[in-house]
């Protein structure tokens, strides 16, 4: 029996976080679904997955911030960010933390596992219709 890997997801949008619960568990475990920041690091911590999916804006802490707070204490999670936002900041911020995916929403079901699938064999994975944004 092959072992699952596990997954802690927060999304302050019920639909959202519902909808990535769902195409997740295909081929994860999701261990966690939580609606904000602190309670990903927080499920980071206690549950110890193997990825991280954070939605980048949330309130209180957004998902870039959760994300760089769950790696300082140790969490070795590989990470991807959804989010509606196209801005080169985003994309450059999420981009920071090393090989993680960076999803558009609108491109969730296209994207969302190929994403998962490359930064866990520790390559970056930027949504198609933002890739053109971190070319240089």
């Amino acid at each position: 029996m092959t072992t699952r890997l596990r997954v802690v997801i927060a999304d302050d949008h019920r639909v959202m976080l519902d909808t990535l619960v769902r195409l997740l568990s295909r081929e994860f475990d999701v261990v966690a679904a939580v609606s904000d920041g602190l309670a990903a690091v927080k499920k980071a911590a206690e549950l110890k997955p193997d990825l991280l999916v954070l939605d980048i804006a949330m309130p209180g802490l957004n998902g870039i911030a959760a994300a760089r707070a769950a790696l300082a204490e140790g969490s070795t999670a590989h990470i991807v960010f959804v989010t509606n936002m196209r801005d080169r900041e985003f994309v450059d911020g999420s981009l920071a933390l090393g090989d993680v995916g960076f999803v558009v929403k609108d491109r969730l079901i296209a994207d969302l596992l190929p994403a998962a699938h490359h930064v866990l064999a520790g390559q970056a994975f930027v949504s198609p219709s933002v890739s053109r944004l971190t070319d240089r």
